[in-house]
């Protein structure tokens, strides 16, 4: 099982499919690491600019990950919010050299994942900001393979809009909202079925030394929501339970979906580094 970033760090035992995945995911870092004697920048160059927050700085942080998105959406309660291109993902990982587990690690400047107010639909003038309140977890094997959670999330969804106020939550620091994402099928409870992501296309062009994947669609549907807190201050005793019944929410597990397409851009920490 992944496990956030701590003082002391535990891997899970291995198995023979554990070697596998491992295997596949160590053969992928053994060719992107490469041996260049230019000094360390400052900031990236050239098509490592990308990499600009990963925290290289951590000696040791071996993996930069950039993921820009390029569509999805998230329900909220019986609202949508679409994605577009405003969301980015973004940090690095510790991989383990012996069993193929990694642990992420957040972006420099910390905007692991990017604020963007997006609209609500049906809400005029309301708008939702994905804000993470943890470290993500991250398996790159389990995004190739389709196995297990690829990328899991601790969010609070921040609703801001005429009379909601600057504290109007879904979810909080404490009992975060967590979807954890998949590029394989989900298995959620009804009234939702099963639906299924994709790892997408593997471009591994040597000469830049950055591993690309293409129409990576990482999803999940079997989360809770539960009802907002904080919406309108003072008057949120009145508030919150109006907002709620105009998002349906609180909603159970099997009721929400969350669809992050995106393109998964990966180089070596020390390719980085060492940019131009």
């Amino acid at each position: 099982m992944n496990t956030y970033r701590s003082g002391l760090r535990t891997y899970r035992p291995v198995s023979w499919r554990g070697l596998l995945r491992g295997a596949l995911v160590l053969a992928i870092t053994s060719m992107l690491t490469v041996a260049l004697a230019a000094p360390a920048l400052a900031t990236p160059k050239g098509i490592f600019a990308i990499f600009a927050q990963c925290p290289v700085a951590d000696p040791e942080v071996n993996i930069c990950n950039y993921l820009p998105g390029t569509g999805g959406e998230l329900t909220i309660g019986s609202r949508k919010v679409s994605f577009g291109t405003a969301l980015t993902i973004q940090g690095g990982a510790i991989v383990n050299e012996e069993t193929g587990n990694e642990v992420f690690v957040d972006a420099a400047n910390g905007e692991t994942l990017s604020k963007a107010p997006l609209p609500v639909s049906g809400l005029h003038g309301v708008t939702a900001t994905l804000e993470l309140v943890g470290t993500p977890s991250i398996s790159r094997a389990d995004m190739f393979f389709q196995e297990g959670v690829a990328l899991s999330l601790p969010l609070r969804i921040h609703l801001q809009g005429r009379l909601l106020g600057s504290t109007c939550y879904i979810g909080s620091e404490t009992s975060p909202v967590t979807v954890p994402l998949r590029t394989g099928p989900t298995d959620p409870p009804p009234p939702n079925a099963s639906i299924e992501g994709s790892p997408g296309h593997l471009k591994f062009p040597i000469e830049d030394i950055i591993v690309e994947l293409l129409e990576n669609r990482l999803v999940e549907n079997a989360f809770a929501e539960p009802g907002v807190s904080g919406c309108g201050g003072s008057l949120s005793f009145i508030v919150d339970p109006l907002l709620d019944a105009r998002l349906g929410l609180p909603s159970a597990a099997g009721h929400n979906t969350m669809v992050f397409e995106d393109t998964f851009f990966e180089a070596t920490a020390e390719s980085v580094k060492n940019s131009e």
